[in-house]
């Protein structure tokens, strides 16, 4: 059976999962800065304090149905809740139907013997759970950074843990071990840039960041240094688009912070969806390709 007939049926359990784990990182963003547990006290209103039922509980059905509004007190619930629900259903899907059909994607070799097809599919299943994984704590960190400016890390430390081990697991699988080569150069590599970049201006990067530019490295060396290179880029480029806008309206001075974890996040996925054909476009020009 080919990744084709099978991708309607996956895409729409990734929705599902999409849904419920929006749901969870609304838990999240609301309680890792606070320090809490994102396991209990079950979920409650805060006006009235009562606990919300598992009826009322239902990504973005729920919201819909109670009009936006608490069933015990009537006190607003904020769209914010549904929001992020439905945008990490969308992005969930929209992760899963990139990898299945990018063209350097291991499952894209439809015509491998059945060994080697075997072997690519799982390190494809592999890969997407580490980018669905990335894509969910890039939405929590994205939220939390913007809403506190700090990248927790509750939620970065295991990420430099976690999307290592997928990657290398996948890549062994197949035997790819100088993607796992790479993969930690661009780890030590960008952590290192990074860390410099905040040892030499105080103040100016956030050592939240240098800790969440590992794990975005390995990633993005993994996947190749076209990757690496446009996504690394890409973060300093959106920045500092996003710092000149709002010294251009006014909304901050030249000595302003921003919050610098989205658009790492930003620019990562950038590299990860058009990292190699920007590269080679650019190799191209150059007249090296």
């Amino acid at each position: 059976m080919s990744v084709t007939t099978v991708l309607p049926f996956v895409l729409a359990l990734v929705a599902v999962l999409g849904l419920a784990v929006g749901s969870f990182l609304n838990v999240v963003v609301h309680r890792v800065p606070a320090g809490m547990s994102v396991s209990h006290p079950a979920s409650a209103c805060p006006r009235c304090d009562h606990r919300i039922r598992g009826v009322d509980n239902i990504p973005v059905v729920s919201w819909l149905v109670l009009r936006g509004r608490c069933r015990d007190c009537a006190a607003p619930i904020s769209i914010r809740y549904p929001s992020v629900e439905a945008a990490t259903c969308l992005l969930a899907v929209l992760v899963t139907a990139f990898l299945a059909t990018a063209p350097w994607s291991p499952l894209a070799d439809a015509d491998a013997a059945a060994d080697s097809r075997a072997r690519s599919i799982v390190r494809g299943a592999l890969i997407l759970v580490a980018l669905l994984y990335l894509m969910a704590i890039s939405v929590a960190l994205t939220l939390i950074d913007l809403d506190t400016r700090t990248l927790p890390n509750r939620i970065v430390l295991p990420a430099a843990v976690v999307l290592p081990v997928l990657l290398g697991i996948a890549a062994a699988v197949t035997g790819d071990w100088g993607a796992i080569v790479r993969g930690f150069v661009g780890f030590v590599g960008l952590g290192a840039v990074y860390l410099c970049l905040a040892l030499a201006v105080p103040g100016g990067m956030g050592f939240g960041d240098v800790k969440l530019a590992a794990p975005l490295g390995f990633v993005l060396a993994y996947l190749g240094w076209g990757p690496l290179a446009v996504g690394s880029f890409g973060a300093f480029l959106l920045g500092g688009t996003f710092a000149i806008v709002l010294v251009l309206v006014r909304r901050a001075g030249r000595g302003s912070g921003i919050p610098f974890g989205p658009w790492m996040l930003g620019g990562a996925w950038i590299g990860i969806v058009l990292g190699e054909p920007l590269w080679r476009g650019y190799l191209g020009i150059l007249g090296l390709a």
